[in-house]
């Protein structure tokens, strides 16, 4: 069930490239030639969404060799792909196929970088990623967050209670905000609240909020909420999510403090595509 949603994707994609036929292709290149063709790492990172891409190739009746796997490191030269089929086929699919790779795998790569820096400051916290995604590709999105060795987030938003500045100003406090959501939200649901201030961050836990998310805040106003948060007895019942303006650069200071995840917008909305190519190395039948 779960591929055959994953092929309808990639033919929706498909269909965006190719409304009508392929102009190029159909004039230039016969029918019923076979060839087989490599996609090639043109950078060293972390590839994703292989296995994904592979299913759609063969649901479209190409062989497909897969090289690596999702979540490998690779470098510069290295074989993702081979694939062997209908020369037409390919090369109407080939731009389609090497962006979501491309993409995907820089996603992966960013992800991985961030990891790798908060592990060496403290293997506790986790990488987590947003709901900041391009319509249409999320699940591609998240699934690279995940082989990247990063925490997927909320998926859509029936996955969890997140309660925002304009939430509480409609509703006109955090409390009220919190209320509602344990009075009218599934028990399975966890109510995160995001807060500008320490005395916000304090509200929102008083009133039973499970995740507590400063948004926004530079390290030591941070580092402020989680004191405030102990000396109240309340830094245990909470989780404690912090997000806004970071990156690469700054995430190690977050890491430091007493803190249990590290959201990033960035990952999937300005990640860098891992570049790749797709070249054709013989012609086997014509």
């Amino acid at each position: 069930m779960v591929e055959e949603i994953i092929f309808r994707k990639f033919l929706k994609f498909l269909e965006e490239d190719i409304p009508f036929w392929d102009t190029t292709t159909d004039a230039v290149i016969p029918k019923n030639i076979t060839i087989r063709a490599q996609i090639i790492a043109k950078q060293s990172g972390v590839v994703a969404c292989v296995e994904d891409v592979a299913y759609f190739l063969k649901r479209l009746g190409l062989e497909v060799k897969e090289l690596v796997k999702d979540g490998d490191t690779v470098n510069r030269g290295v074989q993702v792909l081979e694939i062997v089929g209908d020369a037409r086929t390919v090369l109407v699919i080939e731009r389609t196929i090497l962006n979501i790779l491309m993409y995907c795998s820089g996603v992966a790569t960013e992800v991985r970088k961030l990891v790798d820096i908060v592990k060496k400051v403290n293997p506790r916290v986790k990488v987590a990623a947003t709901r900041k995604t391009l319509p249409g590709i999320r699940y591609f999105e998240k699934k690279a967050v995940a082989v990247g060795g990063g925490d997927t987030h909320r998926l859509s938003l029936s996955d969890a209670i997140l309660i925002k500045d304009n939430h509480v100003m409609i509703v006109g406090s955090v409390e009220e905000a919190v209320k509602l959501a344990k009075e009218r939200a599934s028990f399975t649901h966890k109510v995160e609240v995001e807060v500008s201030t320490i005395e916000d961050a304090i509200k929102a836990a008083e009133a039973g909020a499970d995740i507590v998310m400063p948004d926004n805040m530079p390290p030591q106003e941070v580092a402020k909420v989680v004191e405030e948060l102990k000396k109240r007895g309340l830094r245990d019942r909470v989780v404690i999510e912090v997000s806004g303006g970071i990156t690469a650069e700054n995430i190690a200071e977050y890491a430091k403090l007493d803190i249990d995840v590290i959201s990033c917008g960035y990952i999937t909305l300005s990640a860098r595509a891992l570049d790749m190519s797709l070249e054709i190395v013989e012609v086997i039948r014509r």
